[in-house]
């Protein structure tokens, strides 16, 4: 039967998506309903893998790639064929059959695009994960990077973060957490290769996961916190019974810019109720570090303060070399 025979009912074309980051057979309720009332379901993807689990079901599958003049025919009589899209989505398929219903020369079948399965949130992730896996693989710079050389990257990539940040660049703000995030997983898959003590991102996700639910007693238990201060103490609290340090500097890290370290160790001090004196001596250094414990006990970031003060410097020299 032709497909502009007039006399031939139009019958239902399904298009069939599903999505790669969800387990292939995981399908919802209307695909399955859509599969089993189909008089013919095609797959242009002979190693599609849905395909296995379709067939265990009870659902013949026909490996068919056909084109949309042939698929308005197989609908011809009032029948239903359900096409199952590859991972390109069947581009020229629908382009086709948008052709046919545009020229109005043809009786179309009923058009509809079934999403059978979908991404939950964060399924992109996984596809971070496998371009890493790739880049790592086949990429002649990336498949020779260490922790050791890819460290300066995680500095710059932070410092670039706080500046989008405080610039308030929504579009900046997302490159720029996208930057960092690779970084934990460039450093996890070169982890994975450790012949000591291999680790991978699931490793790395599960032991975060792990430390927020024990630092949240009052979110994942029956502890209770109705204040930013009252979860800092249980943070703390489950920190310190985590860590088991013997000082309250333990895990400050020193290298990090010395307005902020002064401002932790201010922090750590406080927190702990300590009675510290500031150490003495001559040097504008003594002097910052005064004025960085001081900041802190008043609720301002020193760092960020100064950053912010450096802009403003930086703007007025601009202005100046423009006048």
């Amino acid at each position: 039967m032709n497909a502009t025979s007039p006399e031939a009912a139009p019958g239902r074309v399904v298009l069939l998506t599903t999505s790669h980051r969800v387990a292939p057979g995981l399908l919802s309720w209307p695909a399955w309903q859509a599969l089993r009332d189909a008089d013919r379901v095609l797959c242009a993807d002979g190693a599609h893998p849905q395909l296995p689990y379709l067939r265990e079901a009870g659902t013949a599958v026909e490996a068919a790639s056909p084109t949309a003049e042939e698929l308005v025919d197989a609908c011809a009589g009032g029948r239903t064929v359900v096409v199952v899209a590859t991972g390109e989505g069947e581009p020229a398929l629908t382009d086709g059959l948008a052709r046919l219903a545009g020229s109005g020369r043809v009786r179309m079948p009923e058009l509809e695009l079934l999403p059978a399965s979908y991404d939950l949130p964060g399924a992109r992730l996984l596809d971070l994960v496998q371009v890493m896996d790739r880049i790592r693989a086949e990429c002649p710079w990336s498949s020779r990077q260490t922790h050791k050389g890819l460290a300066k990257y995680g500095i710059e990539e932070a410092y670039e973060l706080v500046e989008a940040i405080e610039d308030g660049d929504r579009d900046e703000l997302r490159e720029e957490l996208g930057d960092v995030l690779l970084q934990v997983v460039f450093h996890a898959r070169i982890a994975e290769e450790d012949q000591d003590a291999p680790f991978s991102i699931d490793d790395v996700a599960g032991t975060i996961v792990a430390k927020l639910v024990h630092r949240h007693p009052h979110v994942f238990g029956d502890a209770t916190a109705t204040t930013p201060e009252e979860v800092k103490e249980h943070w703390l609290r489950t920190k310190a019974v985590e860590k088991r340090r013997a000082s309250v500097t333990d895990g400050v890290p020193l290298g990090q810019p010395g307005l902020a370290l002064a401002a932790k160790l201010a922090s750590r001090v406080r927190t702990a109720g300590l009675d510290v004196e500031l150490p003495r001596g001559d040097g504008i250094g003594y002097d910052l570090l005064a004025m960085a414990v001081e900041a802190e006990s008043r609720g301002v970031d020193p760092e960020a303060a100064l950053r912010a003060a450096a802009r403003a410097y930086r703007d007025a020299i601009r202005e100046t070399e423009t006048s």
